[in-house]
């Protein structure tokens, strides 16, 4: 019998392809076709090739023979499935109304555990999205929102859309998403994050996806994208940093925020929200043994964060709280006690023994984000002699510990050891740490404090790709010049046959202002660390050698707390010794 009804199809077959012209007066035998669905799984298979061969000819007959082909799409046999799903894309080749149908049954269809499968699913979407970019975009958007709003919900079908969005949407290229679909991308993936029920894998997906359209591309969108991500992330009636998942929420959007900001696009916002939320419940936010640094992970982004500030609204408010955070950081420099008759005494060998516990990373990030903040109010600082006395005392000792480990890193990093080994990272990342505390603490000791230094953070040896591409479209568009503007001719020196630039000169009113020389002398800017890095942490190994760099010291007191000078109390000498051997 089976045998027959294959004869059947074929005869079938042929006199459709024979009629031509006369096709629409066989709608029997397109009628047998779609009733084959039903047969063996030869019947099956002819029948899914057959369909969509005379679809067109039959659009009386669209609906049924759509709903045929999606009875092949779920069938037992893969093989049947296969061949069913690969003549899909036929049925709306020249009927576009279809799209969106046919779209939403691929997109159902994407949860198939089967490999081979879900490539020849994720193939036909992209065929009909080359047909027609906004049906298929409308139909994945619906099965996305259908299984968010329904009570019994699919998540791996929505899972699977959104990254197939994310992942090959964008490599279809401006030729295929038009300017229609991709109105229609922005204003879907809008409502997705504004529903925030949203997971992290699926808000990255959807970041990456509004970021590649147009709004990542001009100073307007990108400021339209920060209001979604603070929106997204920053809910101060419902702030809890004791909460995990609450800071792994501000860490996540605070990340894809940072390539957003620009000369034209602030962090303000950002900023507003670390210090009036985050910075003054710092001591709420946990740090479990073993885990991850939560607190070093929010002070990295914060730092960032603060390189893109804008004119802030009380930004005494802000410093202080910053101001605050660092002082939690910064090791107490030791006193000398007064003895019996009036002289003082250093401090007992039991306490000169131990040394201060000196979280570098976390200084160095405390530090820059002080410092870019006052960058914008430069007398915030010196206006409170306060606050800035002991501030000062702090972050002269602190410069004071960071000598010998300096010295001591610039010698292991130049002994020509394998520049990739791990140990060797670790040394060149703490390195630059290190001789970032000390240029940022140099500005800070002049007077009035200054904050001209730029420094590049340590564990920001290079921007992500993304961020480059965001800055590097924003300058082409800020820095295009009309094609009649000249180029001036570049300001050259000549000093008859000498020509070479003339050294600086003094001004008269500077030749008598002392500089604060930091403890370190020089500073090597040449080095640099690749990737970032979770902290100084010092393994057991290198913890051995800057141990050993107590013991060998020429000075005794080196591994006891610095004594330091009672002057500092009125006024900080702007030529401090430091006790490493020599004299800056």
């Amino acid at each position: 019998m089976s045998t027959d009804n294959i004869e059947k199809l074929y005869q079938n077959y042929g006199i459709l392809a024979d009629a031509k012209d006369d096709i629409s007066k066989h709608e029997k035998e397109y009628l047998e076709i779609l009733a084959a669905v039903k047969g063996s799984d030869k019947e099956k298979r002819l029948a899914s090739q057959f369909i969509a061969k005379f679809f067109n000819s039959f659009p009386n007959l669209a609906d049924q023979a759509i709903e045929a082909q999606f009875d092949l799409c779920e069938d037992d046999d893969i093989a049947i499935r296969k061949q069913a799903i690969k003549d899909l894309p036929t049925l709306c080749k020249d009927h576009k109304e279809h799209t969106q149908r046919i779209a939403d049954i691929l997109a159902q269809l994407l949860q198939t555990d089967d490999t081979t499968e879900s490539t020849i699913v994720t193939n036909s979407l992209l065929s009909i999205l080359k047909i027609d970019a906004k049906g298929a975009l409308t139909g994945l958007f619906s099965q996305i929102h259908q299984n968010s709003d329904t009570e019994v919900t699919n998540e791996v079908v929505r899972e699977r859309c959104i990254k197939f969005l994310a992942t090959k949407v964008k490599q279809l290229g401006r030729e295929v998403i038009n300017k229609e679909a991709e109105e229609l991308i922005i204003s879907e993936c809008k409502k997705l994050l504004e529903s925030q029920d949203v997971i992290a894998e699926e808000f990255d997906h959807i970041m990456d996806l509004l970021t590649w359209s147009k709004l990542g591309k001009s100073p307007l969108g990108r400021k339209e994208l920060v209001q979604i991500v603070a929106a997204l992330a920053f809910t101060p009636d419902d702030c809890h940093p004791e909460d995990p998942e609450y800071l792994e929420r501000i860490t996540q959007c605070s990340q894809h925020a940072l390539p957003l900001f620009s000369a034209q696009v602030d962090s303000n916002q950002f900023i507003n929200f670390f210090c009036d939320h985050v910075l003054r419940r710092w001591d709420e936010i946990p740090t479990p043994e073993g885990a991850a640094d939560a607190k070093l992970d929010l002070l990295k982004l914060f730092a960032e964060l603060t390189e893109h500030c804008g004119e802030l609204e009380n930004p005494q408010q802000k410093i202080d709280a910053v101001y605050d955070l660092l002082m939690k950081y910064l090791p107490e420099a030791p006193v000398e006690d007064d003895g019996k008759d009036g002289n003082k005494t250093e401090a007992k060998p039991d306490e000169a023994k131990s040394s201060p516990s000196l979280q570098f990373s976390h200084v160095e990030c405390a530090l820059f984000s002080l410092h870019s903040l006052c960058r914008k109010s430069p007398d915030a600082l010196s206006a409170d002699a306060a606050k800035l006395k002991p501030l000062r005392l702090r972050l002269q000792y602190t410069a004071r510990l960071t000598q010998g480990y300096i010295k001591k890193l610039k010698e292991v990093t130049q002994k020509g050891e394998d520049a990739d080994s791990e140990e060797n990272k670790l040394k060149v990342a703490a390195l630059k740490t290190t001789s970032n505390i000390n240029t940022l603490i140099r500005d800070l000791f002049r007077t009035p404090p200054s904050f001209k230094s730029k420094v590049q953070l340590s564990f920001q040896s290079k921007k992500s790709e993304r961020e480059k591409e965001v800055k590097e479209q924003s300058d082409s568009e800020d820095k295009k010049q009309s094609p009649g503007q000249k180029r001036h001719r570049p300001i050259t020196f000549d000093n008859e046959h000498d020509k070479r630039s003339p050294e600086k000169r003094s001004r008269s009113g500077d030749r008598n202002i002392k500089m604060y020389t930091p403890p370190s002398g020089k500073y090597s800017s040449r080095l640099n660390n690749n990737g970032r890095f979770s902290g100084i942490h010092f393994p057991p190994n290198l913890t051995r050698f800057l141990k050993t760099l107590v013991s060998s010291s020429p000075d005794p007191q080196l591994g006891k707390p610095a004594m330091l000078s009672a002057v500092m109390m009125r006024k900080v000498d702007p030529q401090i010794p430091y006790r490493d051997g020599t004299e800056n």
